[in-house]
């Protein structure tokens, strides 16, 4: 028996043409005042350097802070590796003030991608030293819930100053998220007090290669250590109740091109993919219901899929909240 839905959100890797990437930027932010305006419980964004999709979560959000009142603003995820953790935490809480107390950060460790290329760009002097491991959560940590950042607060001449961050943003530490998709991830964040995003990605650690029960044993994992922690699941769900017979066909290709890497675990990592769900809402709902790791949460994030049209996602996303919801009991 699924628990009921209780907080419904979606995804969007906010994707730009290079050569209008304004025009890109503005209809993410569209998509996010449509998402309140349908209901949507949070609204999260993605994280991509060096690519044309967003590259500063945290300014897009910023920008959609002005622009809505009531839905949640998250991140899935900032990669940590690209952070200097004390300027985020300032960036962070500034904008979770702005927001009103909406901001939801979800944050990720470990060597940015195709760090051999960029780790010249991005540390000159210490690419070669740099530490990706979960030290660097746990300092972004201590500084958004308000550790000492130095060892001196007071007043110097004309100039008063803090050993914390500033500003600090009441709550804010008790709303970052932990974008992970293995069990030593789920537990860490357990552990560490932080919330926990699943996705439709994990490691297939074991000899099991069944995604479901995987993320399953990640979510009990992160809840033995923190049971009052937060769960949410990022799989791509595209309901098709109101497609066109053209948007149909393209999204069954989309998912049709994208179920072979989901038979078996991939690469050195073993990453092992979730399927794509397709189909009328009343279909997804019965899948959902069927599968392990959804039966356990009540909160999602769906995604969006990365390639799709303005007009896809508005479809998509009307769907989501006028018919899935309340099929999933949202």
């Amino acid at each position: 028996m699924s628990r009921p839905l209780r907080k419904l959100g979606f995804l969007t890797i906010g994707l730009f043409d290079p050569a209008d990437p304004r025009r890109g930027h503005e209809s993410t932010l569209e998509i996010i005042e449509l998402g309140e305006q349908l209901g949507f419980d949070s609204a999260w964004v993605r994280h991509r350097h060096l690519q044309h999709g967003i590259s500063s979560p945290v300014a897009v959000l910023a920008a959609a802070s002005q622009r809505t009142r009531r839905i949640e603003l998250g991140t899935a995820v900032i990669p940590l590796g690209w952070e200097n953790p004390l300027r985020l935490a300032e960036d962070l809480a500034t904008v979770d003030l702005l927001s009103g107390g909406r901001l939801n950060p979800g944050i990720s460790v470990g060597p940015p991608m195709r760090y051999d290329e960029v780790k010249r760009a991005l540390y000159p002097d210490t690419a070669d030293v740099e530490d990706f491991s979960y030290d660097r959560v746990r300092r972004l940590l201590d500084f958004v819930r308000g550790e000492p950042a130095t060892g001196f607060s007071g007043t110097q001449g004309f100039e008063v100053f803090s050993d914390r961050v500033q500003p600090q943003a009441p709550g804010l530490g008790d709303r970052l998220w932990y974008g992970g998709a293995s069990l030593r991830s789920a537990e860490w964040a357990g552990k560490h007090g932080m919330n926990f995003l699943t996705s439709s990605v994990v490691k297939a650690e074991g000899e099991s290669t069944d995604f479901a029960g995987i993320q399953l044993s990640h979510i009990r994992t992160f809840r033995e250590h923190h049971p009052a922690g937060r769960v949410s699941q990022g799989l791509v769900v595209i309901p098709t109740d109101s497609a066109t017979p053209e948007q149909r066909a393209k999204y069954e290709a989309y998912a049709a091109k994208r179920l072979p890497r989901t038979e078996e675990p991939q690469g050195p990592a073993r990453m092992l993919f979730s399927p794509d769900f397709v189909g009328t809402s009343a279909e997804i709902a019965e899948r959902l219901h069927a599968h392990q790791a959804f039966r356990e949460i009540d909160e999602v994030a769906f995604a969006l899929p990365f390639t799709f049209e303005h007009e896809d996602y508005v479809q998509i996303l009307t769907d989501v909240a006028e018919r899935l919801g309340p099929e999933l009991g949202r």
